[in-house]
């Protein structure tokens, strides 16, 4: 009888109806989970019965069922935390990571440093980066992002930069005594750096006037210091010539002594280059950038050195390219790694694995690495958490136009059944 069709097609209702209560109730479910997308079931008719064959038209459908559940890939809000790191994508992409279970991708950036120093999601898959070399240079090498625990290595000063004024009003020519500098120097001032072991040391340099445009240079330390020398007088470690044009440009720099040889076991004649600046002649510059001589009092404007003592991490964090940097206790900084982003041509069919994990499925296509924001990959937003993009309201209102069809589905069921029992009653 056609009439007992309909049972099934009333049943065909409920089921999908069912199924599509369920997809709304784990968008609800899921309203404050990190970097979840909210899905939506798309319904299909079942197959019709023709009642003339092959001629079309005259049919009568069979029911539905659920044809696909496919997620909505919007992006969602983008809200700041305090945590460093805390990660979030803005655009396409996901973050790569590796456990036990293989490769898998995520959108939630919730990550944090396990014990042994492995950059992990919350159940403890190991987020995948970009390396960096000995230099801090983002390399294209991607495995497991980790911090070192061990020590950074001191650096020894290989140069030191000064940028002065030597007053040119400098009159009285004076012979420099290095066992009487100060009275011997027209001008003084300190910098500072450091051996090969990283000890940090103080280097007075004394300029005297010796003609026109001519000052001599003489950098001195303790005694104790330096190999030879005598606790309580000064050694010198360098010493050397720098001249000006007339109009106070730098013109030549030359470095007539150097005997950086610190005790301690250091490394002995250190070599260490004095640069005053951008020189004329010396460097074929142009006697702008660094040391003048104009008719005001000399004064040490600038001066740095490349040198740092050994150091240990005091703080970690990540910048809006992933890049995760680390602060040293010497006041060195240096990349570590760079966060890497997985693109798909197809990410609504990614296969869902649980704990806010995807795994590449057949039809959504291998995932192409790279760095963020390149090649249409999303952005990188530091200390930041990509909210659930569902709709509290908008899925009460799916609810509840699911629960009515649900009701109707149900109400064909039971008028069918009044119907076969009008057809029962007719032998009584």
């Amino acid at each position: 009888m056609g009439i007992l069709s309909s049972l099934y097609t009333g049943v065909s209702g409920l089921s999908a109806q069912g199924e599509a209560l369920g997809v709304i109730g784990d968008n609800i479910a899921n309203a404050n989970t990190t970097g979840f997308k909210a899905s939506r079931a798309e319904f299909q008719d079942i197959v019709a019965k023709s009642l003339k064959g092959i001629l079309g038209g005259n049919q009568i459908g069979r029911g539905v069922k659920i044809g696909a559940v496919n997620p909505i890939l919007v992006q969602g809000n983008v809200d700041a935390t305090e945590k460093s790191t805390d990660l979030a994508i803005s655009g396409d992409g996901y973050f790569v990571l590796r456990g036990s279970d293989g490769e898998s991708f995520t959108r939630d950036g919730s990550f944090k440093f396990d014990r042994d120093g492995y950059l992990v999601t919350n159940d403890y898959q190991r987020v995948q980066g970009f390396a960096a070399d000995d230099d801090g240079k983002i390399i294209n090498k991607i495995g497991d992002i980790r911090f070192p625990r061990a020590l950074v290595p001191a650096k020894a000063t290989k140069e030191i930069r000064m940028d002065l004024n030597l007053d040119s009003r400098t009159q009285n020519i004076k012979t420099f005594d290095p066992k009487n500098p100060y009275d011997t120097s027209h001008y003084s001032t300190g910098i500072e750096m450091y051996d090969s072991q990283g000890n940090k040391h103080l280097v007075n340099m004394f300029f005297t006037k010796t003609a026109d445009r001519v000052w001599n240079y003489y950098g001195m330390v303790d005694g104790k210091e330096v190999t030879g020398g005598k606790e309580g007088e000064m050694s010198q470690v360098v010493g050397g010539k720098i001249t000006f044009t007339v109009d106070g440009k730098l013109d030549t720099e030359e470095q007539t002594l150097s005997a950086f040889n610190f005790t301690g076991g250091a490394l002995q004649n250190q070599q260490v280059k004095i640069d005053f600046g951008d020189s004329l002649t010396t460097d074929k510059g142009e006697g702008i950038d660094g040391s003048k001589q104009y008719g005001k009092e000399s004064d040490l404007i600038t001066w740095g050195q490349d040198g740092s003592a050994a150091g240990t991490i005091n703080n970690l964090s990540f910048n809006d390219e992933g890049v995760l940097t680390a602060l040293y206790s010497n006041g060195e900084t240096k990349d570590l790694a760079q966060i890497s982003l997985a693109k798909f041509e197809n990410p609504e069919a990614m296969f869902k694995v649980g704990n806010n994990r995807f795994k590449e499925a057949r039809d959504s296509g291998a995932p192409a690495m790279g760095a963020p924001n390149r090649a249409g990959r999303g952005k990188i937003f530091a200390k930041s958490l990509e909210r659930s993009t569902v709709d509290l309201a908008m899925e009460f209102v799916n609810l509840i136009q699911n629960q009515r069809s649900f009701q109707a589905n149900a109400k064909t069921i039971t008028t069918t059944d009044e119907l076969l029992g009008e057809v029962i009653n007719l032998k009584r």
